[in-house]
């Protein structure tokens, strides 16, 4: 699948009523998948293999369970979309290469990667289990197409082009529902277009052993921080009263939150590391805890983190 593809929401293929059309669809499965010998397996399968996966199909005429396999693998291998390739050798025309690999039962299938067996199993597997097979040798169908979109929708992003990014984020799962990296970015330029509730509710979407990944633990800081700037009010009235009196916490505390909602991150720090310094106790150390929580929804590389962290660090050492 080709990043345009992706992003206009379309197959990157076309099936057609023509006979040309059909011929070719037949010849590009056929590709993916051939028979082998004895003298042909270090060209089908440990010279290819260095050029992406390829699948070896281990069986026999007389085996039921390899009957019940050939359909199913063979399915997997199409949709994978040239991920893999499928291999196939009868064992009783071409005994010599399953000996030599200590193959005792069939059907067996072993994935050859950079020329030698990295992985395999034995029995008639279920489909879904072979997807997950051919997705830990090779990776998901259309990987390095996917990730170059990811890449892409990451760089509208990087340069605030967020209804942009958003398009191309939103297009991938549209192709590829279960694209985490995807959710995670639509989300993230939700909350920066101020669309909360639409983060929120897809923050909410993910599985469960999603929740604990560090880019959503930062949205929903994220979006816990926007929930307290909502009300308030003017940053030139806020600094006003600070200036007045350098120990109205309360409005240097209010100060920190408005200014990170306008993604002041530096001088939000510099505000609640300012309460620390003149009181770390203050209402049960609430200035370091708020920053701790800047910190979580920054990231920890992020250069306002490592900021605050150095500052930090120099107060409670000093």
């Amino acid at each position: 699948m080709t990043i345009e593809a992706i992003r206009m929401n379309q197959p990157s293929f076309s099936i057609g009523d023509s006979a040309a059309t059909a011929a070719q669809g037949a010849s590009a499965a056929d590709a993916l998948i051939k028979d082998t010998t004895t003298q042909t397996f270090a060209k089908d399968v440990l010279e290819e293999s260095r050029r992406q996966p390829v699948l070896v199909d281990f069986w026999a005429p007389w085996c039921g369970p390899c009957k019940q396999l050939t359909p199913v693998i063979e399915k997997v291998v199409q949709q994978a979309r040239g991920t893999v390739r499928l291999v196939k050798m009868n064992i009783d025309d071409h005994p010599e290469i399953a000996g030599q690999l200590g193959i005792q039962s069939i059907p067996a299938v072993i994935a050859f990667v950079d020329g030698r067996p990295v992985d395999g199993f034995m029995g008639a597997l279920p489909e879904g289990q072979i997807k997950e097979f051919i997705e830990r040798v090779a990776g998901p169908a259309g990987g390095a197409e996917l990730e170059a979109a990811l890449a892409e929708a990451d760089a509208l992003v990087e340069q605030g082009n967020f209804a942009q990014a958003a398009d191309v984020y939103a297009a991938i799962l549209a192709a590829e529902p279960d694209t985490f990296k995807a959710h995670l970015g639509l989300a993230r330029c939700d909350v920066a277009t101020g669309n909360v509730d639409a983060a929120r509710e897809l923050l909410d979407s993910l599985p469960d052993e999603k929740a604990k990944d560090p880019g959503v633990t930062a949205l929903r800081a994220q979006i816990a921080l926007l929930d307290q700037s909502a009300d308030l009010g003017e940053e030139g009235e806020l600094r006003a009263r600070v200036e007045a009196d350098p120990k109205d916490f309360d409005a240097r505390f209010d100060l920190a939150l408005l200014l990170n909602a306008k993604d002041q991150r530096e001088d939000a720090a510099d505000q609640l590391l300012d309460i620390f310094r003149l009181n770390r106790s203050w209402e049960d150390d609430k200035a370091r805890k708020q920053l701790v929580q800047f910190f979580e929804a920054w990231g920890p590389m992020d250069e306002a983190t490592l900021y605050g962290r150095r500052r930090l660090s120099s107060l409670l050492f000093s």
